[in-house]
């Protein structure tokens, strides 16, 4: 028997999909696998694109000297207002999938990005007060909505066992912008060119990633906008568990993304030139390895993972202190890259434990087969904008945090501390929640255990 026909029907001005169903294998083997790709390779080009805005400011401010007339604490300041908005609108940038279709959605929300690009352009130069440059700030953080509702939409492209592979990345290429652009900051700052050089390099790629979006992509019909599943999702206790657990990975990745340039210019005295050489290596490693945490999650269990991935976060932070208080740049250097890559390795782990624990959930109610599928993914789909919401705000914390500590002692030591902390506790919730074994029950009530479906999230 053939598979349906998936060709997108022309409808409501865009390319859609009536039918999609790609936990069915001979239809994901004859025609799902090929559209899902193709959506994946342009959503992770528009979210690369949103990254590389968002993160614009890490790197602009490396540009902003003594004749810019800020100080340490407002640049941090600023990119903490930007990683701000880059978390409040992800919440709406999910929903906005399901509201207007996923297709259409990027080809929007990439166009949006000429704004905070396009403005960025008209201030960038000395004499621009700090007010100014916090509004464009906020607007650069738009681009940071722009993972949310990718990863929303690839969600609902990809079968179960390949969520985690493809969740990560279209999560890993979309991060690599962070690095990219500051690559990119590093051969104009070498070349003696100036911000707006930098500016112009990427407002014309804007276009390109719009237009790509608008002519190849794909909506799915069936992905509608599913108000009582955004409630049910608020209302779970899982969703702000997880959300926790990606203010430890994603918002360390994010935090020390916008951070990183500023601490070595601020605690070693390096200038913009030699920071630039060192701030890409860890957020390039770390965006290239989201898509293997997300792997090893579909292989041996994103719980499992996210918790071994804490205690070796947990170690690093540790080793940061001490690489601090002997000012050793090369150890401070080598280990900050090994903790970006462990929060991509985590970043990959935690959004594929989204979709299984909602699974494990739709197993628990009782539902089988394309039933248990459709909660599954209308709800994971309406928790990954929160949890990709609150895990940003992370990024927000790091660099508040890092803005607090050198006013309060001149070094990010104290930052590191309260960093140590929160991975414990990370830690400490993945294994109660996901890992640890329930007591025995006592043998009175094992019937009537056994007459009721058990959650069980190790496998997630």
């Amino acid at each position: 028997m053939s598979a349906p026909n998936t060709a997108p029907a022309p409808r409501g001005g865009g390319r859609w999909i009536d039918h999609w169903d790609p936990e069915d294998e001979t239809f994901w083997r004859q025609t799902g696998e090929r559209t899902a790709r193709r959506n994946l390779v342009l959503s992770v080009l528009s979210e690369h694109i949103g990254f590389s805005v968002w993160t614009l400011w890490s790197v602009l401010v490396l540009f902003m000297g003594p004749e810019y007339g800020l100080t340490p604490a407002d640049k941090f300041l600023l990119t903490s207002v930007v990683t701000l908005v880059g978390a409040v609108v992800r919440v709406p940038y999910t929903f906005a999938v399901a509201a207007f279709g996923g297709r259409n959605w990027t080809v929007v929300s990439a166009g949006l990005l000429l704004i905070p690009t396009v403005a960025a352009f008209a201030v960038m130069e000395p004499g621009t007060s700090f007010s100014t440059f916090l509004w464009v700030g906020l607007l650069a953080g738009i681009g940071g909505g722009n993972f949310a509702s990718s990863m929303t939409n690839i969600n609902a492209f990809f079968p179960l066992r390949k969520k985690g592979w493809a969740l990560g990345l279209n999560a890993g290429g979309g991060n690599i912008g962070v690095p990219v652009i500051q690559l990119v900051a590093l051969a104009v700052i070498g070349a003696s060119g100036g911000p707006r050089v930098l500016l112009g390099i990427y407002i014309p790629l804007v276009v390109v990633a719009a237009v790509l979006a608008a002519l190849f992509m794909d909506n799915i019909t069936s992905v509608r906008n599913d108000t009582g599943a955004a409630l049910e999702a608020a209302k779970d206790v899982h969703t702000w568990i997880m959300s926790f657990l990606y203010i430890g990975t994603f918002g360390s990745f994010i935090g020390y993304s916008f951070a990183f340039g500023q601490v070595l210019q601020n605690e070693f005295g390096r200038t913009p030139l030699q920071a630039a050489y060192l701030t890409f290596i860890g957020p390039l490693l770390g965006s290239l390895v989201r898509p293997v945490g997300g792997r090893l999650a579909d292989r041996y269990g994103g719980a499992r993972i996210t918790l071994w991935n804490f205690i070796a976060m947990a170690a690093a932070t540790a080793v940061l202190v001490v690489a601090g208080a002997r000012k050793s740049l090369p150890l401070f250097v080598a280990v900050f890259v090994v903790l970006f890559v462990l929060s991509g390795l985590g970043n990959g782990s935690t959004y594929k434990m989204i979709p299984g624990i909602f699974r494990t959930k739709a197993a628990a109610r009782g539902l089988t087969g394309e039933e248990a599928v459709s909660y599954g993914r209308r709800l994971s789909g309406a928790a990954m904008g929160l949890i990709g919401a609150v895990g940003a705000l992370g990024g927000v914390g790091i660099n508040l945090a890092f803005r607090q500590s050198f006013l309060s002692h001149g070094s990010g030591t104290g930052a590191f501390l309260a960093f140590l902390a929160f991975y414990a506790a990370a830690f400490a919730v993945t294994w109660a929640v996901y890992l640890r074994r329930p007591a025995a029950e006592p043998r009175a009530d094992v019937a009537a255990s056994e007459a009721k479906p058990q959650l069980g999230y190790a496998e997630v």
